[in-house]
């Protein structure tokens, strides 16, 4: 299987499809297979770079702490392994918030960044972070008193994750394996408080990246992932784009998120400079 060293292990990744490469860095418990249907959907013109995020699958890393920051350094390393041109990177949710960083660490890698529903509570008002760093850290907290199924309900709520009652037919099935309940243990154990904990990068306004924030048409507006989308868009000065499905939509509509992926693709990169 291909692999990378980084600091503490390796990385494992994954190259599907022809064309240009396209970047796409997942959250929750997502290995480089999470998202293989939208994947199946763009591999004719693109070719898709998925990986095990540390913590996760087929990366070896220690059951360690673990920051955004040094998520969007296995990334650069990981990039840097592959090309020596900049590429676009479609993040998801925690992967979002890990471009964040990506762009304003090492913007020579990336020619386009969509950012959606980042969980980057910097990205707010100071009047709200504490509120959901807060919301963060009890989900966290009561996973660590519960269990698995108990936690999931209020990540739901809090990320307003909508049923998946209109998905798209035929999806790869993702059953709750012991190796998938592993990864969940490392996101919530891990990657939750290295969210909190997320100062952000150094200098946002610098950031020479072109930026497109983005959200699902279903997420609801109030919650705290489609705040830090909407927020996104207030301090870039690039209007959000709208994709189908909600939070995850990648998932739960990827023939719909590929064909707006690629819509978004086909415009010129200056749509996305404010």
């Amino acid at each position: 299987m291909p692999t990378i060293t980084i600091s503490g292990g390796s990385l494992h990744y994954e190259l599907t499809g022809t064309g240009p490469l396209l970047l796409i860095s997942q959250s929750g418990e997502g290995d480089a297979d999470r998202t293989a249907d939208l994947v199946g959907h763009l591999a004719d013109s693109r070719t898709v770079i998925t990986y095990d995020r540390r913590g996760l699958g087929r990366s070896t890393i220690p059951d360690t702490t673990v920051s955004v920051r040094e998520h969007a350094d296995d990334v650069h390393h990981l990039l840097a392994c592959l090309t020596d041109e900049p590429v676009v990177m479609l993040g998801q949710s925690l992967g979002a918030s890990i471009g964040l960083h990506l762009a304003a660490d090492h913007p020579e890698q990336l020619s386009l960044l969509i950012a959606h529903e980042p969980v980057s509570p910097w990205l707010l008002p100071e009047s709200e972070r504490a509120h959901h760093r807060a919301e963060l850290a009890a989900i966290r907290d009561l996973y660590l008193a519960t269990d698995l199924p108990t936690a999931l309900k209020e990540v739901t709520r809090v990320l307003g994750i909508t049923p998946g009652g209109d998905a798209e037919p035929g999806l790869t099935p993702f059953p709750m394996t012991a190796e998938r309940e592993a990864a969940f243990d490392f996101f919530i154990r891990h990657d939750f408080q290295a969210v909190i904990d997320d100062p952000g990068p150094d200098d946002p306004a610098a950031c020479r990246v072109p930026v497109l924030p983005a959200a699902g048409e279903r997420t609801p507006a109030a919650v705290f992932d489609r705040r830090c989308a909407d927020r996104l868009a207030e301090l870039t000065g690039v209007p959000l784009a709208v994709f189908p499905g909600g939070h995850n939509g990648n998932l739960s509509h990827p023939r719909a998120y590929a064909a707006r992926l690629r819509e978004v693709l086909a415009a010129p990169v200056t749509e996305w400079t404010p």
